[in-house]
């Protein structure tokens, strides 16, 4: 067997499925994706063995909107030996090349984190073995595709590898943030994943820097607004709802109770845009692009809610809303990105910003 191993949230295998399966067709490398409900991860089983590892480097890890990992898949074992692992592992290995880093892991699934314990104490005898073999660098090295063993079953996994500039360099593919004290709520969480996902951290000082203005649509009870707070921003918080106390308190923060939808800043001093608002996908979408077409901000970042089904369609017909309200206002070169993210739920992040 052959193929592209995916890790996602429990519960959306079809989209990821539905999303490797248009790509990969994109790429000229076919095969059908093979999945099972609340799994936490989806095998793309390509027809030609080579395809593999071309999906594992050309398929832009950065541009799936719900996978959390990739890697070229090689091999499935089944029916280990639970007295010795390593051999078969090891075996699985043959032929692949020189690795920089090996990462043992399981889905992110009930099931899946009873095999958490297994997957640390199979990592150091394995490393040793794959060293002592010649078929792991001595020390990490991050030019070097990184070995995967995911494992699904105490005695199955899958083994494979991905290329560094083509996968997520979080274990599990996953950002774990703490959830601040002080925080009004835990949606503050997304919009700080949402800032170290999306910007480069060598950009922080510029792009998310304390002085800057924001605007904060649905903004109520503050768990946006805090994380521009935090950042040392000045925010017009817009909602109809009540704000937390402490969060006005900072002098940083305006309040303007009006509809999100009607909002309009009095200046043009705007350099961020944030939206957590429960609406239609669609009708948030040409909000946010017409903010951003017109000049109204620099960058716009925004959560899209998701039905319970078709949620890649939607995605993708939001962001088609996007693009066509961009070039309608002849608004240039613009980046525009979208992922699922850690801390989301029913719903996906965007970014939006003028090149």
């Amino acid at each position: 067997m052959a193929g592209l191993l995916l890790y996602c949230r429990s519960g959306f295998e079809n989209d990821v499925a539905n999303e490797v399966q248009e790509k990969a067709t994109q790429l000229e490398a076919f095969g059908y994706a093979k999945t099972k409900a609340n799994s936490g991860f989806v095998l793309f089983n390509c027809y030609e063995e080579e395809h593999a590892e071309l999906l594992a480097n050309k398929l832009i890890f950065n541009n799936l909107i719900f996978a959390r990992q990739q890697f070229a898949c090689k091999q499935m074992i089944e029916e280990m030996d639970v007295a010795d692992r390593i051999t078969p592992l090891l075996d699985a290995c043959e032929g692949f090349p020189l690795c920089g880093e090996l990462r043992v892991e399981y889905a992110d699934t009930t099931d899946g984190r009873e095999l958490s314990k297994l997957c640390r104490k199979i990592s150091v005898p394995f490393r040793q073995a794959l060293r002592k073999k010649n078929r792991l660098t001595a020390k990490d090295n991050i030019k070097k595709p990184v070995l995967h063993v995911f494992f699904t079953k105490t005695d199955k996994a899958y083994i494979g590898y991905s290329f560094t500039h083509n996968n997520s360099p979080l274990a599990l593919g996953i950002l774990r943030l703490k959830f601040p004290h002080d925080a009004p709520s835990r949606s503050t969480l997304k919009l700080d994943e949402a800032f170290q996902t999306f910007i480069p951290k060598e950009e922080h000082d510029v792009r998310l820097q304390g002085g800057l203005y924001a605007v904060d649509l649905g903004a109520c009870p503050g768990g946006w607004t805090y994380q521009l707070v935090q950042r040392g921003m000045f925010v017009q918080a817009v909602d109809n709802g009540a704000m937390d106390a402490a969060l006005m308190e900072t002098g940083q923060v305006t309040y303007c109770p009006e509809d999100g939808f009607k909002f309009q800043p009095k200046k043009k001093n705007v350099y961020w845009l944030v939206c957590d608002m429960i609406e239609q996908p669609q009708r948030v979408a040409k909000l946010m692009a017409s903010w951003v077409a017109d000049g109204r901000c620099k960058e716009a970042m925004f959560n899209l809610k998701l039905p319970m089904k078709k949620r890649y369609e939607s995605v993708q017909g939001a962001l088609a809303i996007i693009e066509e309200v961009m070039h309608a206002q002849q608004a240039g070169k613009y980046i525009l990105q979208a992922k699922h993210l850690y801390h989301n739920r029913e719903e996906v992040t965007v970014h939006l910003r003028l090149k």
